[in-house]
């Protein structure tokens, strides 16, 4: 993975309602690679917005974050994989059983449909909640480091390939994860771009030097006058 180019560990989610909007998006970006496809925009359209990218041979991150009983996760897993995806998540918190049925679903879906299954991320604590709100709204008295870092080895330990974090987590990992453990990292802002409702952020650079596989931009480059130009100047920040 380190020897990815800098446009292609980029990944700018498709936060729209609607498949005319996806495809805009998507053509003001030619140079990019990876897409994700989260909940707003596949419970609005479905399978549509996958095939629109394959189509294209862009490579997709499903973020769905899915979160059920063993069997349910094992189920949606084993859909999901079916459409060829690269990246899939699943929450961390649902579970060894849950994580491990998860994984197996996704790789028997994958075989059946005649595609690769897609690296299973386990998404751990999620970007916008701050360390007050984890330890007095959800009763998690653990810091958040110490939680990312139990949560991310507890599901490689169940054989999923990887996880989503914090740029700020990312250093713990380095040492609580294999090399070949994926991390993608959203909170990832440019020194240009507003922080948003992120609350725990790191520039592109940062990030990749802190252990990040692939980097999730959003509205510094989405919501941006020229999104290209905007997607170009993250890639050159990347570039030695």
């Amino acid at each position: 993975m380190t020897d990815l180019a800098a446009r292609d560990r980029i990944i700018v989610p498709l936060d729209v309602s609607d498949v005319e909007a996806a495809i805009t998006l998507i053509d003001r970006l030619p140079e990019a690679q990876f897409f994700k496809v989260g909940l707003e925009l596949f419970v609005a359209t479905g399978s549509t917005v996958l095939t629109i990218l394959k189509e294209r041979q862009k490579k997709i991150f499903l973020d769905l974050k899915l979160h059920d009983i063993p069997n349910t996760m094992a189920g949606a897993c084993r859909s999901a994989a079916r459409y060829g995806v690269d990246l899939l998540t699943i929450h961390a918190t649902a579970g060894k059983p849950a994580l491990e049925a998860a994984q197996a679903g996704a790789i028997a879906g994958a075989a059946a449909a005649g595609v690769q299954p897609p690296t299973l991320l386990a998404v751990t604590v999620l970007t916008s909640l701050s360390q007050q709100q984890l330890t007095e709204e959800l009763h998690v008295p653990e810091a958040v480091p110490n939680y990312v870092q139990h949560l991310a080895r507890q599901a490689e330990a169940c054989g999923i390939g990887g996880c989503v974090c914090s740029p700020q987590e990312l250093v713990v990992l380095k040492t609580a994860c294999s090399d070949d453990f994926v991390r993608v990292t959203p909170g990832v802002r440019p020194t240009w771009a507003a922080a948003g409702d992120q609350q725990r952020v790191m520039t592109p650079q940062q990030a990749i030097a802190a252990g990040a596989t692939y980097l999730v931009v959003g509205r510094p480059i989405t919501a941006a006058d020229d999104p290209a130009a905007a997607f170009q100047r993250v890639c050159e920040e990347l570039t030695p």
